[in-house]
Parts: C-alpha cells; sequence; structure tokens
C-alpha cells in the first residue's frame, strides 16, 4: 500500500501540493488525472524521492520514503527521457537496469520476447542509441526497462504520449494484464482521460494539488470526468 498524510510541497511561497490522506491499496491500478499544474508530477516526484516535501509524508509498503532506501527494491518508474542513458542502444540499457534488478542478459532476452509487438521492430536489432530514437521510441523503451524485475510498483508518468494509436492499444492491454495477473501496483498519470478510464480502476482528479475526485472507475467515469473538465473551462 501507499500512503500519503499531510502531505505538502510549497516553491516560492506557492503551495502545488497539499493531500491530508489518500491510500493506494497494493494491486490497483490507480490513475492521476489534472490539467497542466494541478501536481501530477510533483506528487510522483515525492514518491520516488526526487524531490523533499515541504510537510508530511509519502510512505511506500509502510516505508517512508524519504527516510530510506528499501522501496527501491520493489519499486520502478518512468517519468520522462531524463530517466535513460543516452549514449547507450536500447539493449545496452534493457541489460543495464537488468543488472540492477538482479538479472542476467538471458533473463532480459527472455523477458523481452513477449514485448515485440510493443516495439513494432523500431527497438532491438536497430543500432541506434537511445538519443536517437523518436520520442514514441524512447518511450517504449522507458516504460518496457520500468518492467524489467517484476516490480511491485510501477510509476509512469503520461504513459501514453508520443506513441501512436497501435502502440497507445497495445500499452494498455500491458497495463491491464499486469495488475489483473501480477497484482502490480501501477499508478499511471495522464491527460488522456479516455486511455486512463480504461486502464485505471480508479481515478483521482488533482487541481491546483489538491484531490477533489476520488472515483471508482464504471461506464459514467469519462463521462463524470468530462463533465467535471468542461465545468472549469466554463468557470475559467
Amino acid at each position: 500500500m501507499i500512503t500519503a498524510t499531510n502531505l505538502s510541497k510549497i516553491y516560492n511561497g506557492n503551495k502545488v501540493l497539499d493531500i491530508e490522506h489518500l491510500e493506494i491499496p497494493a494491486g490497483q491500478n490507480f490513475g492521476l488525472v489534472g490539467n497542466n499544474g494541478a501536481g501530477k508530477t510533483t506528487f510522483f516526484s515525492l514518491l520516488l524521492d526526487l524531490i523533499q516535501p515541504t510537510s508530511g509524508n509519502i510512505f511506500n509498503q509502510d516505508i517512508t520514503v524519504s527516510e530510506s532506501e528499501d522501496w527501491k527494491s520493489f519499486t520502478s518508474s518512468f517519468i520522462d527521457e531524463s530517466f535513460l542513458i543516452g549514449y547507450l542502444t536500447p539493449e545496452e540499457y534493457f541489460y543495464f537496469i537488468g543488472d540492477l534488478r538482479n538479472r542476467n542478459r538471458a533473463d532480459v532476452d527472455t523477458f523481452l520476447v513477449q514485448f515485440q509487438d510493443f516495439f513494432n521492430g523500431e527497438i532491438i536489432g536497430r543500432k541506434k542509441y537511445l538519443r536517437d530514437l523518436s520520442k514514441g521510441n524512447q518511450k517504449k523503451v522507458g516504460i518496457v526497462a520500468a518492467l524489467i524485475g517484476d516490480p511491485e510498483v510501477v510509476i509512469l508518468d503520461e504513459p501514453f504520449a508520443n506513441l501512436d494509436p497501435t502502440t497507445q492499444i497495445r500499452l494498455k492491454k500491458i497495463l491491464k494484464e499486469l495488475s489483473n495477473t501480477s497484482g502490480t501496483t501501477v499508478l499511471i498519470s495522464s491527460h488522456d482521460l479516455i486511455h486512463v478510464t480504461e486502464v485505471c480502476e480508479r481515478i483521482v482528479v488533482l487541481d491546483r494539488g489538491v484531490p477533489v475526485r476520488d472515483i471508482t472507475t464504471s461506464e459514467a467515469t469519462l463521462k463524470e470526468l468530462e463533465e467535471y473538465f468542461s465545468s472549469e473551462i466554463v468557470e475559467g
């Protein structure tokens, strides 16, 4: 379980995140949505100890993220291309991540076979450095690398951005199977209401850093989200 209590982050006197209490059960596909500046990336950055909270704490399986590194052994993520190592080829990067996750090259090669359709012939064996790949192909590499080693928690920021429609469909299938077959806790932030509704069983809406909706996904969820953000336009 991931738990945030009295969690806040302030930049230059501006409170960009303010979460009194939030629990994400183990094995849940959890979606975080909101407009630009809502605090989605800030929340993920706190969860990954990339930044320090101004107040409060965030716990990953009862481990205080900002005080211990024990959560790193079962948590993985891909936030953006800064997580990649540009001078490596995709294969070299996968082996590097595999080594960190105690997987040898044969283990990694076997693992990658299931992603042939997702890679669509554009990743493996192309003899390109990561820095020379398109944004979409960099994202493919980052997402798959985050799944190496059977992590219990996977955190993905805007995973559908820069992917073509076919790849988005394939990614949705991958993410659904993660929680259904392995019990992985998957956290996704996205601007795409349709995709996040299809993938996540629960969605929290952030507005100026504050959770304003906590929705168990149903057939009515997409309409509810669209109505909420439409009202934001009217009020704006």
